[in-house]
């Protein structure tokens, strides 16, 4: 039986090769690149992407204090629950690229899908909005000292490189504009991005420098060199392990059905629906469903934008234990602290599902006990 202590199944230590070293290394040494390296790394589906971004990472960190991560690919997130666009700022290596650890992002926008194709619009906005908070924070010139005293930023991409799937890739270039772009190859060559600055006319110019570099499955040695994943198994850990967050970590919890059981008698905070707004993302409900439409999901918490754009930045997850019609009172089940959570006033429901194997355990998402109550306005 899995465990919700681990974000992904064991597996043995990975070797980079050395041309994926190399290009990290120009990355992060490349006496060019000031300010600090703008590094995007694309291709397509189990190329090793996350991989390569990963120890891209830990190079950089070997040269700089933190690294910023913004993490585009919504249905394998690397820090965050799934359906996520992030922006987290690292400062520390993780030798070990086989276990990803959950991080609180700097910020973050609720999708609420595990694919772009259902809204590209609002998705490109959500990662153009990141990428200006990251330029407006962490691209700067000290002028005493100066120089640019900035962070460097990887942006790892998703694996759908075709079709509407590129042409997002290309418009997400175009806006980042970086100063390094990796394009990792596979075998099947029809499956490849297009050689050279494909994102821009014949005409433009770029000082962007491309580095192309092969999939890796396993090195010279027949040692392994990536994880190889199953994606919905991925996404059901992630999200337990997120919700393992709302107990104590000395808590003996390290089984699914342990992890249901203890949510199931977890006291939920009891939110007004007066003091809330309700946004169904991808699909519209009619009213007299909505209640039961929010009943037994995986809601973002937001907070509304102050700018009247449809920018609400999330500030975690919650899973709706039941909902009291007569009171209009929500029972909610988050690791968010009560001080952040007095802070929500809107809620998010995409299509990120509580993971099967939690709601097949007897009384997971049961009517609630008994309730931690938000203060009121």
């Amino acid at each position: 039986m899995a465990s919700v202590g681990e974000t992904e199944p064991p597996a043995a230590g990975i070797v980079i090769p050395e041309e994926w070293s190399n290009a990290a290394h120009t990355i992060a040494y490349d006496s060019i690149s000031c300010p600090p390296p703008i590094a995007l790394v694309c291709g397509p589906k189990n190329s090793g992407k996350t991989t390569f971004s990963r120890h891209l990472l830990n190079v950089l960190l070997q040269r700089y204090k933190k690294v910023a991560y913004l993490d585009t690919d919504v249905g394998q997130t690397e820090f965050t629950p799934p359906g996520l666009l992030s922006l987290t700022v690292i400062d520390k290596v993780t030798p070990d690229l086989t276990i990803p650890c959950l991080k609180t992002p700097e910020r973050c926008f609720f999708f609420g899908d595990i694919s772009s194709k259902r809204d590209p619009t609002t998705y490109l906005t959500y990662i153009f909005a990141l990428y200006d908070h990251y330029r407006k924070e962490y691209c700067m010139f000290d002028k005493i000292e100066r120089h640019h005293a900035g962070v460097p930023l990887v942006i790892n991409t998703p694996g759908w490189v075709k079709g509407i799937g590129y042409d997002i890739l290309v418009d997400m270039l175009k806006y980042i504009s970086p100063t390094h772009v990796v394009k990792i190859c596979i075998s099947t060559e029809s499956k490849n991005l297009p050689v050279g600055v494909f994102w821009l006319d014949e005409d433009d110019s770029t000082s962007t420098t491309i580095i192309e570099v092969n999939s890796a499955r396993q090195d010279s040695f027949k040692r392994s060199v990536l994880v190889q994943k199953d994606a919905r198994l991925m996404r059901d850990l992630r999200v337990m392990a997120y919700f393992r967050q709302c107990f104590p970590s000395q808590l003996n919890i390290t089984t699914i059905k342990e992890l249901a059981n203890a949510l199931a008698a977890q006291p939920p905070f009891e939110i007004s629906v007066s003091s809330i707004k309700i946004k169904h993302l991808h699909c519209q409900v009619p009213k007299t469903e909505i209640f039961y439409s929010l009943n037994a999901t995986i809601v973002g918490l937001a907070i509304s934008s102050e700018s009247g754009e449809n920018l609400s930045p999330c500030i975690g997850l919650g899973i709706v234990r039941g909902i009291d019609t007569f009171r209009n009172i929500l029972y909610l089940i988050t690791p968010v602290p009560p001080d952040s959570l007095e802070k929500v006033d809107l809620l998010l429901q995409g299509f990120i599902q509580i993971p099967t194997c939690l709601l097949q355990v007897q009384g997971c998402v049961s009517p609630y006990m008994s309730a931690n109550v938000l203060p009121s306005d």
